[in-house]
């Protein structure tokens, strides 16, 4: 599930890009619903009906029923923020949890291991 709270000029960039999906080439249209998702965090499946094209004007119903909430730039960038943390912090912690199972090699570790081992320079021998 993507996000439902977006700034007014993220909607506005969303909407052209449900413009120009919805005059695109299959290709076009993966594109757009791709940088939805990666840009965005904008999941078309959150908000459309199975089986329906969704587009701007659907984009405009989402808001005015409040499906889709817009908030100020300083807000938006502040959710941003944490949600990457919580990434970072979920990746870190599943990392570890993989690397005390065996399922993962702790990369770092070795990296340290090796320098302390050969040294930190990279020098090349003769």
């Amino acid at each position: 599930m993507g996000r439902n709270k977006f700034s007014q000029n993220e909607i506005i960039q969303i909407g052209k890009l449900l413009r120009r999906k919805a005059s695109g080439t299959r290709f076009q249209q993966k594109m757009v619903r791709h940088t939805l998702r990666v840009d965005y965090e904008f999941n078309i499946s959150d908000f459309n009906e199975p089986g329906k094209a969704f587009g701007e004007e659907d984009l405009k119903r989402c808001v005015e029923k409040g499906r889709i909430q817009i908030l100020d730039d300083a807000t938006i960038e502040a959710m941003k923020e944490k949600r990457a943390r919580d990434k970072a912090r979920d990746a870190a912690e599943a990392e570890a949890a993989a690397i005390e199972t065996g399922e993962a090699i702790d990369w770092k570790k070795v990296q340290e291991e090796w320098n302390a081992y050969y040294g930190t320079e990279n020098e090349t021998q003769d």
